[in-house]
């Protein structure tokens, strides 16, 4: 790693997340190395991401001889991985975007840690179209690039060759990674998923949870298996499962009709909160959850005190607005609260310039066209370019990133949100319905709400979890319009209390009188409240034990 090492104190950071270089681990390049040079006729390598070649060394290191091909973009790292392999005359590298090259060649052994970018991060609608003019295969268009990188080089697999990728696991969970899952299967091709846990980050700097997929394009295709590596030493597991290879099982197996690939898979290798729970519905049967507004350029458009007075923009065209996560302390928040941020000088207002002909109104547009803000991702999409999207004011926020569980806010005062929080609209809002906004809140206050909404969590590194609105839509709810007027009259009356005092003991009453009302009697033991990362269903030890070294 000594080249990593130097490359990364003399390259700016700017640079390396630019073209998403993130080194991996010694540790992990020699597994994924072992596993390639498994396949006793290896004799052709690529390496599709090759940035310093550390998997192209470490392989060198233990098979001397082999014909290597590698492809960056990146001139700065091409030309110190050119000079480091010069006299190498089996290695060939490539300064060209593997994406739209090397189609027909076919390998015997292929290893990559590909770039992480989203879909708006590179060209994304050509490299789509490449992908699915070679592979036949119709693909979403958010889909995140190094699912590509994966997808092109299972296509470049000779009978009997074998690929090792290390990428994120944020497609097994996610919507995009739907049909990524589904060539997967296909395919027939992956063998083992080891899912890195996200307590500790793989790659410095880079926030995301990982996964090591070894693939395989051989006849031992009957079977998946899923384990979870819980740290650094449970990475001899992987070392045990290649040496036994095909023998060898993991922390969960499964045939391939078992694996759904429109689900997320996350129900594969963890325990699922809501098993716990009876009469459960989606929670689309009581909200609706819509991402917060987003400006594509939060810097033009948001406004405090002192720059509206600047610009002397009228009031009328600044929205009230929350526009950072920060400036809500508590689950509730209040037009005091808001008169306190503008008092403070806080960016509280969305410039909001349509259809105004107000003077300085219009020099300040004129401004964002000088200063190209016009021509941004979001802006050139909008009509005009300074309009808003129409986002009313939601009755409650739901926070998009967090650590501790998912949180709710109450807007009472009822302004506008930027992305920093979700919308959640209720659905029964109306005084004749038993389930009211504040009773729906008070259940989304309790363990019991976030337990279950934990289930369709994202991850990312250091135990950072994330939601999208989708994962909210389709988590599952407890059905509240089971319960009687009594414990409805109840919960409401712990929650008004729970609003004067802000005294948790009120919240914990109301998720007591769920958790007796709607406990599932058939998984009524020890670990029926688990949290998600309790001890999987099967224990490591005795799923490798029964490996065949």
């Amino acid at each position: 790693m000594e080249l990593e090492k130097i490359y990364t104190e003399k390259t700016s950071l700017t640079h390396r997340k630019e073209f998403a270089q993130f080194f991996t681990p010694q540790p992990i390049a020699n597994i994924m190395s072992d596993w390639l040079l498994g396949n006793k006729s290896l004799k052709t390598v690529l390496e599709p991401a090759f940035g310093l070649g550390i998997f192209s060394r470490t392989l060198l290191s233990k098979l001397d001889n082999l014909k290597i091909k590698g492809f960056d973009i990146d001139e700065t790292i091409f030309s110190k991985a050119k000079a480091y392999f010069k006299s190498q005359k089996n290695v060939s590298l490539k300064l060209e975007d593997y994406m739209f090259n090397d189609w027909k060649n076919k390998y015997d052994g292929i290893i990559c840690n590909p770039p992480y970018l989203k879909f708006h991060d590179y060209d994304n609608k050509q490299i789509l179209q490449e992908v699915e003019n070679n592979l036949k295969f119709k693909f979403n268009g958010f889909t995140n690039l190094y699912t590509l990188f994966l997808l092109k080089s299972i296509f470049q697999l000779k009978k009997d060759g074998r690929a090792a990728y290390i990428i994120p696991s944020e497609f097994l969970n996610s919507d995009y990674g739907k049909l990524v899952k589904e060539y997967l299967l296909k395919t027939k091709t992956l063998r083992h998923l080891f899912i890195i846990d996200f307590k500790e980050n793989v790659f410095d700097n880079a926030m995301t949870t990982a996964s090591i997929l070894l693939l395989a394009n051989d006849k031992n295709n009957s079977e998946i298996n899923i384990s979870t590596i819980d740290s650094k030493s449970d990475l001899q597991l992987i070392d045990t499962y290649i040496k036994s290879y095909p023998k060898g099982r993991g922390e969960f197996t499964f045939k391939l009709n078992d694996l759904d690939p429109n689900i997320k898979w996350r129900k594969y290798y963890q325990l699922q909160n809501s098993i716990n729970y009876k009469n459960l519905v989606p929670f689309s049967t009581y909200a609706k959850v819509v991402r917060g507004i987003a400006t594509g350029a939060n810097d033009y458009f948001t406004f405090k005190k002192s720059k509206a007075k600047e610009f002397s923009i009228p009031k009328g065209n600044l929205k009230p607005c929350i526009c950072k996560a920060k400036d809500v302390k508590g689950n509730f928040f209040t037009e005091s609260d808001y008169k306190n941020l503008v008092k403070n000088n806080e960016l509280v207002y969305l410039f909001d310039g349509k259809n105004s002909t107000n003077k300085n109104v219009l020099a300040y547009i004129e401004k964002g066209v000088k200063d190209k803000i016009n021509e941004k991702y979001l802006t050139k999409c909008r009509k005009p370019w300074y309009s808003l999207e129409n986002r009313p004011p939601a009755p409650i926020w739901v926070s998009v990133f967090n650590r501790d569980g998912v949180k709710f806010i109450r807007n009472e005062a009822n302004i506008s949100n930027l992305t920093t929080f979700h919308c959640v609209y209720p659905t029964n809002s109306n005084l004749f319905s038993k389930v009211t906004d504040d009773f729906l809140f008070a259940y989304l206050l309790t363990d019991v709400a976030k337990e279950i909404f934990s289930d369709n969590r994202r991850e990312y590194g250091n135990g950072l979890k994330k939601f999208e609105p989708n994962d909210l839509n389709k988590s599952k709810i407890l059905d509240l319009s089971t319960l009687s007027e009594s414990q409805v009259d109840r919960i409401l009356a712990l929650y008004t209390e729970y609003k004067k005092s802000k005294d948790e003991k009120f919240i914990s009453k109301i998720d007591e009188i769920l958790r007796t009302e709607f406990a599932n009697a058939k998984s009524h033991t020890h670990l029926q409240f688990a949290p998600a990362n309790t001890t999987p269903k099967i224990a490591k030890e005795y799923a490798f034990a029964n490996a065949t070294n």
